[in-house]
């Protein structure tokens, strides 16, 4: 199918834009910009620097994509974004381009929905089917694993991760990072409960949700540490994968520095 650009739209003649694309009024798309098939710009996207972006997303008015990174030591490198395929990227956000601190990469996965006002900043890795609800902020470096939820108004803090299946809820303070499957929440945020909804919408097994419950009460509640839970919940036939994966996490994040376990780099 055919490629529309509204007449009002500039589009650097370098830039690549597959079949089906529809450009519309007032979008600004720069020379460094690969666009994949069925993509649609709304209008007034902006779309700046060396930016991929796979099939099948909607960017609604006033996105900008590829920005300088908001870092007081870039110094102009050609760093790049990388987007996926069917994500819903809703008005007014920003996503911008990495810095050499690491692989000059900023990335959004597949199938997420991004809403109004949110920010990702540079060096953040965003996984897979991950929802940003309204203005929540991610510093830079922050990497969000595949599935996880942060509701409106969440600020995380740089170097931070979150993991899978969690939900953080609204307006909260991420300081440390978020456990998978674990729901947090507060100022600063702190794991609360296991995500029931996202593991039941998800199909986990009840031997899964049971046996994650059962960690969470054995380490956040009768805090018996990492070593002596993995022993309780082996004894019981508990250790199923989902469970292996949390403890992982956990003991990477005790490795790192202020409840982030990427602040092992900066530790370094």
């Amino acid at each position: 199918m055919a490629i529309h650009v509204d007449k009002s739209a500039v589009v650097d003649p370098r830039a690549e834009l597959a079949d089906d694309v529809e450009v519309g009024p007032l979008c600004v798309v720069g020379p460094n910009v690969r666009i994949g098939r069925g993509t649609v710009l709304l209008s007034g996207v902006t779309i700046m620097g060396r930016v991929t972006i796979g099939e099948g997303n909607k960017l609604f008015p006033g996105a900008v994509i590829g920005g300088d990174p908001q870092d007081i030591s870039y110094r102009g490198t050609e760093t790049e974004v990388v987007i996926g395929d069917d994500n819903i990227i809703r008005e007014a956000v920003t996503i911008n381009r990495g810095t050499e601190k690491e692989e000059g990469l900023t990335t959004l996965g597949s199938g997420c929905f991004i809403m109004a006002g949110c920010h990702i900043a540079h060096d953040c890795r965003v996984g897979n089917r991950v929802i940003m609800a309204n203005a929540a902020l991610l510093g830079g470096h922050v990497h969000v694993h595949d599935d996880a939820t942060l509701s409106g108004g969440v600020v995380v803090h740089h170097f931070s991760t979150i993991g899978s299946y969690s939900f953080t809820g609204g307006l909260s303070r991420v300081l440390h990072d978020v456990p998978p499957y674990m729901l947090a929440d507060g100022n600063p945020s702190k794991p609360r409960c296991v995500n029931l909804v996202a593991l039941k919408r998800n199909h986990f097994s009840a031997e899964t949700v049971r046996a994650l419950g059962e960690a969470h009460r054995l380490i956040y509640r009768s805090r018996v540490g990492l070593d002596h839970a993995r022993e309780l919940l082996r004894s019981t036939d508990m250790l199923v994968p989902a469970v292996n994966h949390l403890l992982s996490f956990l003991q990477n994040q005790h490795e790192g520095r202020n409840g982030r376990g990427r602040d092992r780099r900066r530790a370094a």
